[in-house]
């Protein structure tokens, strides 16, 4: 489709229990050209990163065991340079005062549209400086 050129040959992790989600997100991505692994569980999404670099990762702050926050933050260790992105129903200053700590400057609130989505990826991507591919 390339309607969304930041996304292009993007390696992004995709960490949310709702498989609808994944499926549809992880359909998007790929028509856009990224490299995308969807997981149900932080926990996996953990290994994920262990095992490989993703430029983008993506998770709901609503997961079974470990929430979305805590994920995100303790990512940052193990990869510094992929951008975090929050996914959020619950968009409560608490939630948005600690994901700005942890450097995350923009969310993505459900319910979202394509173009909400969109948008607000941009921001996060644009904000957080160049992709770890970028970098080198």
């Amino acid at each position: 489709m390339d309607l969304f050129p930041e996304l292009k040959n993007l390696r992004v992790l995709l960490v949310d229990d709702d498989e609808w989600i994944r499926h549809s997100l992880g359909l998007y991505f790929e028509g856009e050209g990224c490299h995308i692994h969807t997981l149900e569980t932080a926990e996996e999404g953990m290994e994920a990163i262990k095992a490989e670099e993703f430029d983008v990762v993506i998770a709901d702050y609503r997961l079974s065991g470990m929430d979305g926050l805590e994920f995100l933050r303790l990512i940052r260790g193990i990869s510094p340079k992929a951008k975090r992105v929050l996914v959020t129903a619950y968009g409560n200053e608490d939630i948005i005062t600690r994901a700005r700590e942890l450097g995350i400057r923009d969310f993505i609130r459900k319910p979202f549209t394509s173009r909400a989505f969109e948008a607000s990826l941009k921001r996060s991507i644009r904000s957080q400086g160049q992709t770890a591919s970028e970098e080198g």
